[in-house]
This record gives structure tokens, C-alpha cells and sequence, in this order.
């Protein structure tokens, strides 16, 4: 087959064998991001636009934090500041002022819900949340992870060879297999989608009882009795059971790095 450019990483990702190829491909494009934002891009007037917007969210912050370029996430947290506090003067203005109308609405009204002030209020909460809400890397990892899904399933019909690598995997994360399924129930049809789910709830499934026999045998060795028999393949099996239930977070890095 005629190999389409993101072929390559989706087969590169299986072929690591972990828990999920999904997490894999996600913690390699955010690693990616985070370096870009704080390289030649910081300057970028297109980029600077849409860091203003939009921002970071408190794991990217953290993870732009811990680069060596203090300057430039300096440069873009300031610029995306005095563009949150436009926004944000407007969401003050107007809870000060559903404020002062409760105060002042008759008894009455007030015991009634029938004052708009607190729906003022409610709408400049609301105004807050979707300020400190956004994040311009999660929204490019998000948009490369339904490229990467769709990569997946495009091979998974496609490629023999991939098939039965899949069907021999460990599967997904519990996240990652809900977004494939949503996928696959608009993508595919007939036959292929019902094999495919087969094998991704199959492999999924394999896992998660391996996992779980690996966590309470983790869990065992703690009894001073259990102390001089072999861990087996316990000892990371909380890190592995927490990428089955959320995706990854903890433990070695899924990509291999």
C-alpha cells in the first residue's frame, strides 16, 4: 500500500507494545508542541495571536515552565494576560452589577427568583469558565489525536499485516478506545466494523484482566508473608492499570523516550 505520512507513527506506536498506542502518539505530539511553542514560533505573530486567545492550561503551563526558555513563556504569558484581563473586566463589570441589583430588588422579588442579578452573576461565572477553560496545545493535540485515530482505522482496513498486529496488542486505554469506537461507528461498516470492535474489545479486554491479576498481586507483596516471593510483572502494575482507566500519566514514557 501507498504509505500516508502518518502511517508510519500509528505502526511505530503498536510496534512498542504498551498499554495503549493512542497515549503513545499523544504524549510524543504534546512533547513536540511544547517545544515548538517555546522555539522560533514564540515570536510568530500568527502564533502569538492565538496563544492571546486561547493560552495554556495548568498542565501546559507546568510543562512549558519546566523548559529552559523562562523568557519566552514569560513573553507569552504576559501578552495572553492583558488579553484575559479585557475579557475578564467585563466579566466583573457585569457580576458587580447583578450584585448591586440583588441588593436592591425588592423583598419580594428577590424570594421569588424573580431578579435578574443573579443571572448576571451566573453569566459572568460562566464568562470565567470558558477563559480559564481553554488551551491552545490541548486543542492541537486533540485535532492531531483524531487524525492519528482515523490513521489507525484507515490501516486497520487496509493493511493486513496491521490487523493482526492490532488484534495481537494489549488495545487501549478505556479513552482512547471510546474515542475509536465513536470513530469507527461513522468510518466503517458491515464485516470490518464488526471485527474491528471484536479485536479491540478482545485485546482491551486480555489486558485489563492481566493488569488487574498483576495490581492485586502488587498489592499482596506488601504482606511481610508474601515478602520473598517474586514480584513477577507486578511491580509497575499501578502505573499500567492507571493508563488502562485515564491514559497515561504516570510511569515510564509511553513513546519510548
Amino acid at each position: 500500500m501507498r504509505y500516508h505520512i502518518d502511517t508510519i507513527p500509528v505502526w511505530d506506536a503498536v510496534k512498542l507494545e504498551g498499554e495503549c498506542p493512542l497515549c503513545a502518539l499523544r504524549r510524543k505530539v504534546e512533547k513536540t508542541d511544547v517545544e515548538r511553542y517555546l522555539g522560533g514560533s514564540v515570536m510568530e505573530p500568527d502564533t502569538r495571536i492565538r496563544v492571546n486567545e486561547k493560552g495554556f492550561c495548568q498542565r501546559h503551563h507546568k510543562m512549558l515552565s519546566e523548559q529552559k526558555n523562562k523568557l519566552g513563556h514569560a513573553l507569552m504569558c504576559h501578552t495572553h494576560l492583558k488579553t484575559t484581563m479585557q475579557k475578564a473586566h467585563g466579566a466583573f463589570d457585569r457580576a458587580q452589577i447583578g450584585a448591586k441589583e440583588e441588593s436592591t430588588a425588592p423583598l419580594m422579588k428577590r424570594m421569588m427568583g424573580k431578579t435578574g442579578g443573579r443571572e448576571e452573576i451566573l453569566k459572568a461565572a460562566k464568562m470565567l469558565r470558558e477563559i480559564t477553560d481553554s488551551c491552545i496545545l490541548c486543542d492541537s493535540i486533540d485535532e492531531n489525536m483524531q487524525r492519528y485515530a482515523y490513521t489507525l482505522l484507515h490501516l486497520y482496513q487496509n493493511d493486513a499485516s496491521f490487523r493482526r498486529a492490532f488484534a495481537a496488542s494489549k488495545g487501549l486505554c478505556l479513552k482512547d478506545m471510546a474515542l475509536l469506537m465513536e470513530m469507527a461507528a461513522h468510518e466503517m461498516s458491515g464485516k470490518m466494523l464488526d471485527e474491528f470492535i471484536r479485536d479491540l474489545c478482545s485485546a482491551t479486554e486480555k489486558s485489563l484482566e492481566k493488569t488487574e491479576g498483576d495490581l492485586e498481586w502488587f498489592t499482596l507483596k506488601f504482606d511481610y508473608r508474601n515478602a520473598d516471593k517474586p514480584w513477577g510483572d507486578s511491580k509497575d502494575a499501578l502505573e499500567r492499570a492507571v493508563t488502562k482507566l485515564r491514559g497515561w500519566c504516570i510511569g515510564e514514557e509511553p513513546d519510548g523516550q
